[in-house]
């Protein structure tokens, strides 16, 4: 071989070895990219303060510990909302085990807030299975939920899209998360939008004067704002290189943002909780009460209003779920109309065989329409009547009637429901939507505020398909429910930790 024809082969081998490596960076799969980055992520914490129109209300913070091939993330979040004179504090924490290439392996959560207290743990099977053990106080409950592919925790998601090589504005993703608090599967629409730098607080100093500790000095991030869609709620964050979000806000939340120690935690310990608590003692009329009508000491009762009116403000309110059915949003004004008698009558009879109402026939960790006595109540309740909405009565009837309006102590599961007959409107809501697909009822969860008084509580109900999704109300037992209730979520349970968005900056205004 000639010294040029060497040189050839020489130069072809190495453009042949330069296209491969550039080949296996482009296409390499996402997992190998996750395996490679986490390799490099660093141990540490960050915490946050959460406001509400500028007064802070809770902190959190998110610890990340590497530990040989595993890594763990540990999240907190407290979160005082101050409703009639009294702070009501919800409590959240959630410890996650990921593999180098960021793989979940198991997760423990727990939960203590009005709506009760429990905890769960749940391990991943083989990419095939999650299995979760539910414990509130002396009971437990075993589920498993299959998977079709791998799921990412909310809280995780940012990591996820940081070392995945996924921050590219103008990127759309759609990703599986599964909600621990929740205990539900969501399908979360995530779009890159913009890239730029932020200021925050990295260490602060107690000034005696403000009584209060004051960022002395700043750092200066680059981060990525992500769009999210989530159940028809969207939500922006701006996130670092390191997957830390940095800021975090929604169209009625709270805001979220990155602080030193000592602003978000300590400020947080040291306010007046007397004089917050206070100046909710009295709401105003068309005031939000952030916290469920049965906790503030209203009894929920069958009510008569036929069309409400309201103008709503302080909020971009397009993400939430308020212009379907019943419900319908003309500029900033949301019109609910209570359904008429001749709205109710389907045009099948049970059970329902409709393939794309599958998944609201289906059970849930919660909703367990599958357990043998769920099933025998249901049977029990109806007889051997097939008529959907004469059925959806008469579970409706039932539960009002069987189950007592009190706060909630334990994890809202309808076989705990049916076995204790006590609880708030979540555990009204899970029984009900469970007997009803024992029967082949096609039923779902709905969560926003309802009127009463002219004061405006948190609640959760059911929907029911009659040809159309139909309100209903196991708590107070109305059927179809009157049009003060005002839906903004469908679909799961909205718990308290959710609360926050329905409050937020939002006012309403009664026409």
């Amino acid at each position: 071989m000639t010294r040029r024809a060497w040189a050839a082969a020489i130069l072809v081998a190495w453009a042949g070895s330069l296209g491969w490596l550039a080949w296996r960076e482009l296409f390499r799969t996402t997992s190998a990219r996750l395996a490679d980055a986490a390799l490099s992520v660093p141990p540490g914490a960050v915490y946050y303060r959460l406001d509400i129109g500028g007064q802070q209300v809770g902190f959190a913070s998110s610890t990340i510990d590497t530990a040989g091939s595993a890594i763990r993330v540990e999240d907190v979040l407290v979160l005082d909302v101050p409703a009639l004179g009294v702070l009501h504090r919800t409590t959240a924490q959630s410890r996650a085990t990921l593999s180098r290439a960021l793989r979940l392996e198991d997760v423990q959560a727990t939960f203590d807030g009005d709506v009760g207290r429990f905890s769960s743990h749940g391990m991943v099977l083989g990419d095939t299975a999650l299995a979760i053990w539910l414990v509130a106080g002396g009971d437990s409950e075993f589920t498993r939920v299959p998977l079709s592919r791998p799921i990412v925790l909310p809280t995780l998601l940012p990591r996820r899209l940081a070392f995945g090589g996924e921050l590219k504005p103008g990127k759309t993703y759609s990703v599986r998360v599964f909600d621990p608090l929740l205990l539900a599967m969501r399908d979360v629409g995530v779009t890159i939008a913009a890239e730029s730098t932020l200021v925050v607080p990295d260490s602060a100093d107690y000034d005696s004067t403000a009584m209060a500790w004051v960022p002395v000095h700043f750092d200066t991030v680059r981060a990525f704002r992500i769009e999210q869609l989530r159940d028809g709620v969207r939500g922006s964050a701006w996130i670092d290189a390191a997957g830390h979000i940095v800021r975090a806000t929604s169209p009625v939340a709270f805001t979220m943002e990155r602080s030193a120690f000592e602003i978000a935690y300590e400020n947080f310990r040291r306010r007046d909780t007397a004089r917050v608590a206070r100046a909710s003692a009295a709401p105003r009329v068309g005031d939000v009460v952030p916290t469920t009508a049965i906790a503030a000491g209203a009894r929920l009762l069958p009510a008569a209003t036929p069309e409400l009116r309201v103008r709503l403000g302080g909020g971009d309110v397009r993400g939430l779920q308020l212009g379907a059915g019943r419900q319908r949003l003309a500029g900033d004004t949301l019109m609910v109309r209570r359904e008429a008698a001749g709205e109710l009558a389907a045009r099948y009879t049970l059970p329902a065989s409709d393939t794309s109402l599958g998944e609201y026939l289906e059970p849930e960790p919660l909703i367990q329409s599958d357990n043998p006595r769920i099933r025998a109540q249901a049977r029990a309740i109806i007889g051997r009547e097939r008529e959907p909405a004469r059925a959806a009565e008469l579970l409706l009837h039932w539960v009002a009637d069987h189950v007592a309006q009190t706060v909630a102590t334990h994890l809202p599961s309808a076989v705990e429901v049916l076995a204790r007959r006590r609880g708030d409107c979540n555990e009204h809501t899970v029984l009900y939507v469970a007997l009803a697909r024992a029967v082949g009822l096609p039923a779902r969860a709905a969560a926003g505020l309802v009127l009463l008084d002219g004061r405006f509580y948190y609640h959760a109900w059911a929907e029911v398909y009659l040809g159309d999704w139909v309100t209903v109300d196991p708590t107070s037992g109305e059927f179809p429910a009157d049009a003060a209730h005002l839906r903004f979520v469908i679909g799961g349970l909205a718990r308290q930790v959710e609360l926050a968005r329905l409050i937020g900056r939002l006012t309403l205004e009664v026409l």
